[in-house]
Parts: structure tokens; C-alpha cells; sequence
């Protein structure tokens, strides 16, 4: 199956959820780190990233999704 095609992305243009990696659901303390360090630096260096994925036991690309997030939610309110 060809990752990239349309039909792959987030959702299908009818609303179904298309098969892939379930939603990564934060625990409460993993959300507190993540806004802990948000507030000291916006943007995540390589360094940051290993530590919070080894600290809050998620991989670095979960981190840096996370920190893509909440910069987009950010940029939205203000």
C-alpha cells in the first residue's frame, strides 16, 4: 500500500477513520513535562527531544509531534 496516496491520509474524505497507529493518549504527567518545557523553549533541539522521550517513555517522534501541536495551538491564540 502506497503510504503517501490521498487515501492515506489522517482521514478519509468521508470522516472514517483510515487503519494506522491509534491516537497516542498523554498521561497527566507526561502533559505537565511537555507544557513544563514548552514554556522554557518553543522550539525542541535533538538534545531535549531524547531526554523528554527517555523521561516520559515515548518515542522522539511522539515528541516532536506533540511539540509541533502546540505550537500550531499557540500560533492560534495568540
Amino acid at each position: 500500500a502506497d503510504r503517501s496516496s490521498p487515501r492515506h491520509e489522517a482521514e478519509s474524505r468521508n470522516g472514517a477513520a483510515v487503519p494506522g497507529r491509534p491516537r497516542t493518549e498523554f498521561s497527566a504527567a507526561q502533559l505537565q513535562e511537555g507544557e513544563w518545557s514548552f514554556r522554557q523553549q518553543r522550539y525542541i533541539g535533538a538534545s531535549e527531544k531524547r531526554r523528554l522521550a527517555a523521561a516520559l517513555d515515548l518515542s522522539q517522534s511522539q515528541i516532536k509531534a506533540w511539540f509541533q501541536n502546540r505550537c500550531m495551538k499557540f500560533k492560534r491564540q495568540t
